[in-house]
């Protein structure tokens, strides 16, 4: 990033911060009457047109105002993390947190209420991905009849972790059936991780005994199935909350983000990119590797059971975005997930 003066700083700061707060492009006028930065509107209006030609602004009209670009908001984002950003109204956070502890042992149903959460404190969209299947070792399966041609698939990990999964079957299976079934593939299976057991049921399936034995059959299909998630499983909430906002009262920008939503194996790839990384991550705009992300900012986290990832949690939203509040939820939510599955 190119080197900017003191001033330079304060100035393309209040800018970004005034644009954040409210979404008309910024004037020198509007800058002076906010931010007592003792400079004339004269000289702001030339540092602003030098901000313009280093990049970190655009003009989206003559005789306008300027707004930030994507190497302006980074700019912000980066210098806020040299701030302590407290939010005196966040207690509401924590409230929010003791009342998801009652799901701690089910980790869908807990990221799922994690992702409200996260959208409605932020107005964005709250975003959770849970382990992947090569960080989960199974403790033990069960098997229930659900409806006509489905079970429930109850997976229990060693990790203290409950996933769910309705599978659907060409046969009708007894509970009986489906207990013995669960038997065998608690005492196969049990210790590996479910990646490890992906593979040996496909040696095993592809093995002439397993054809040869119905119930056995039956039971390597099932437990393919029940583990068929390469990654972890995406939860989304609050695209309602989102659309409301005057970032997308344009068409073409809500098409843009129902498509990423709708695609969520590109959505599950950025997640699972960063699932390696350390703190907070944000992602600007252009800074996105995928086109249907270009117009949209990324604040994630990982959280963590030791050393080992064990899913991440984020908010998506316009660049336009509250970037402190974004990364102070974001940062808090991973903390708590990650205290709570040490507490166990």
């Amino acid at each position: 990033m190119q080197n900017l003066s003191e001033r330079n700083k304060k100035i393309l700061y209040a800018i970004v911060q005034s644009y954040i707060n409210n979404p008309d492009p910024v004037g020198s006028r509007v800058v002076t009457k906010r931010y007592s930065l003792g400079f004339s509107p004269a000289t702001i209006r030339n540092i602003m047109a030098d901000l313009e030609e280093m990049g970190f602004l655009i003009q989206p009209h003559t005789s306008a105002g300027r707004v930030p670009t994507d190497l302006g908001y980074r700019f912000y984002v980066d210098s806020l993390e040299d701030e302590s950003v407290h939010q005196s109204n966040m207690e509401v956070l924590h409230d929010l947190y003791r009342k998801l502890e009652a799901l701690r042992n089910n980790i869908d149903m807990f990221l799922g209420e994690a992702t409200k959460s996260m959208s409605m404190l932020s107005h964005y969209l709250g975003v959770a991905m849970s382990p992947a299947s090569d960080l989960t070792t199974l403790k033990k399966i069960d098997l229930l009849k659900y409806t006509a041609g489905k079970i429930a698939a109850v997976l229990f990990t060693d990790e203290g972790l409950i996933k769910n999964r309705v599978i659907t079957i060409d046969a009708d299976l007894s509970q009986k059936d489906l207990a013995r079934i669960a038997g065998y593939l608690n005492s196969e299976f049990a210790g590996y991780s479910l990646d490890e057991i992906r593979m040996k049921v496909l040696r095993q399936m592809s093995r002439e005994k397993v054809r040869c034995d119905h119930l056995l059959s039956r039971a390597m299909q099932i437990c393919q199935d029940a583990l068929s998630f390469p990654y972890g499983d995406l939860f989304v909430s609050g695209l309602s909350g989102v659309l409301d906002l005057p970032d997308f009262h344009d068409l073409k920008k809500i098409k843009e983000l129902s498509r990423a939503i709708e695609d969520k194996h590109m959505i599950i790839k950025l997640l699972d990119e960063l699932s390696e990384s350390e703190g907070v991550q944000v992602i600007i705009g252009s800074e996105n590797a995928s086109d249907e992300m270009k117009r949209f900012s990324v604040v994630a986290s990982a959280c963590r059971q030791g050393d080992r990832p064990i899913g991440v949690v984020g908010i998506i939203g316009p660049t336009r975005m509250n970037y402190a509040r974004a990364i102070y939820i974001v940062e808090n939510t991973a903390k708590f997930i990650t205290q709570m599955l040490e507490g166990r």
